[in-house]
């Protein structure tokens, strides 16, 4: 990959960087079906990615301020990608719903707006897959969303939607 196709992939937003990780494990999902360790789920998620020209760090570190006290090291996160997207991996017979507060409780101390919880244990990806929200304004594009104001769309937006 040349420097010129690595900042293109740097200036992603985290919408779209979201996008290539549900199409990833969407793919992976089918491949592999349910049932694997969450281990394998996660090498192979990560260098589908890597594939896609992403940079992600596996177990990355979540360090916590908890009442005056620092500890370097008091969670570690499935992927980061891109410095930018949360994505915690889960392989389990049945989600619970300490799962999504966990994802969040990462986002709120990674100062983060948005996080995936991928559960490959679910029959399908749709059911297995949520986004975990903490302050986030930039939502997908406007052809995603319904019953939406135009005149509450950005220009960004409205020249979207002219494509």
């Amino acid at each position: 990959m040349n420097d010129s196709e690595q900042g293109t992939k740097s200036q992603m937003n985290i919408e779209e960087l979201s996008a290539i990780v549900v199409d990833c494990a969407y793919k992976l999902h089918i491949e592999a079906g349910p049932g694997l360790l969450e281990t394998v789920y996660e090498v192979v998620l990560t260098k589908m990615l890597e594939e896609r020209g992403l940079r992600v760090k596996r177990q990355m570190p979540i360090p916590i301020n908890l009442m005056g006290l620092t500890f370097d090291e008091g969670f570690r996160a499935d992927l980061f990608i891109e410095d930018l997207l949360l994505v915690e991996l889960k392989s389990v017979e049945n989600s619970a719903l300490v799962h999504s507060k966990q994802v969040l409780t990462y986002l709120r101390l990674l100062n983060l707006p948005l996080g995936l919880l991928i559960h490959f244990g679910a029959a399908t990806l749709k059911e297995g897959c949520k986004r975990i929200v903490r302050n986030h304004k930039d939502f997908a594009s406007s052809r995603l969303r319904v019953n939406q104001n135009p005149e509450e769309q950005s220009h960004a937006e409205i020249m979207e939607d002219q494509r």
